[in-house]
């Protein structure tokens, strides 16, 4: 915030910027491959001294390549941007970048029973609707329980046999399948949405149904299971941070977006607390009961991945019923819009 003075605004090729986005992501790809790669390989092999400074240093080689892309991207529009060294107004950045919320274009059908968006609308505007409730409720289900998973994999992991190095090494693995869910979700969601016209909770669905399966394989118990588990709860947890903000924007409008998403991801940490302290916390405690301190075996955990997966369903079921709720809207309004301001660019 301290630097926010610095920021200016300035009138850019998209074609150009999209370029530079595009290393960014390809960096993050290779940097998250890389890690995964130097985690996985550890567990495997013990790394001399010399083999760590050697990992060490090509991991700052790829943190340090971003800062090559920007320079070059800077270099590249210093001309431009010299010339156009003053802020654009408020009013032609909402028209270039169409941030007053989703409009009906000329043209559109009147009097039908699609949902329509006339205008953004406020918190209290948002809560009055079912489709607030149900984003709320999907993000109680999925990213409560996927928090209660990484929150207790330490434990699940002890009470099926896994060493301590290995629950590790899963937990460091969690964060790159976090960030892969998070990265492909929205690539994979926006790709649709413009090539297909899919609305977009239709990977909540999705997302979640694939985290159900995750739970499932954990509750399982079986050899390995665990990993497989851990992947799919991973990436579909990572995926619906990057879908929910997304279709809260373009259901709500963009002008009071933070406030409402920041409303619906109360749901989170409520969801985590009731899974993890009411679900796992006293199934667990209760089951060790008759065991001592700890508890050893597939019954510690199982029950309390049951409901947790039952909880996925069920917020899976209400992404369903969102998608059926808002295909209409997105096939009138939103992919409209889309389309509009792609044949505005420059």
């Amino acid at each position: 915030m301290i630097l926010m003075w610095l920021v200016r605004i300035h009138s850019v090729s998209e074609a150009e910027e999209k370029k530079y986005l595009d290393s960014f992501s390809v960096i993050s790809l290779v940097l998250a491959a890389y890690l995964m790669i130097i985690i996985i390989l550890e567990h495997v092999f013990s790394f001399q001294f010399s083999v760590r400074v050697v990992a060490f240093i090509l991991l700052i080689l790829l943190l340090v390549l971003p800062l090559f892309v920007a320079i070059k991207a800077r270099e590249k529009n210093s001309d431009i941007i010299s010339e156009r060294n003053h802020l654009v107004d408020e009013s032609k950045l909402l028209a270039r970048h169409g941030a007053t919320g989703y409009r009906s274009l000329p043209g559109d059908p009147e009097g039908d029973n699609c949902l329509q968006n006339d205008e953004d609308v406020n918190l209290l505007q948002a809560a009055c609707t079912v489709d607030f409730w149900i984003l709320f409720l999907a993000m109680a289900c999925g990213m409560g329980s996927g928090l209660a998973t990484v929150n207790n994999m330490g434990q699940v992991g002890g009470s099926l046999g896994y060493a301590s190095f290995e629950t590790n090494t899963l937990i460091s693995l969690w964060s790159i399948w976090n960030f892969l869910g998070r990265f492909g979700a929205g690539y994979v969601s926006d790709y649709f949405l413009h090539a297909r016209g899919w609305a977009r909770p239709l990977f909540m669905f999705i997302t979640l149904a694939g985290m159900t399966i995750g739970h499932l394989v954990i509750a399982s118990g079986l050899p390995g299971a665990l990993y497989a588990g851990s992947v799919l709860v991973g990436v579909c947890y990572g995926s619906q941070w990057s879908l929910m903000p997304t279709i809260a924007s373009e259901i709500f409008g963009v002008r009071h977006m933070g406030t409402i998403f920041n409303t619906i991801t109360i749901a989170s940490p409520v969801g985590s607390y009731i899974f993890s302290v009411r679900v796992v916390g006293y199934i667990y405690d209760r089951e060790a009961s008759g065991e001592g301190i700890t508890c050893t075996g597939t019954h510690c955990f199982m029950l309390s991945f049951l409901i947790m997966a039952s909880a996925t369903f069920l917020g899976a079921l209400a992404a369903f019923g969102l998608f059926l709720r808002t295909k209409c809207f997105y096939n009138r309004i939103v992919l409209r819009r889309l389309q509009h301001s792609m044949r505005e660019r420059p």
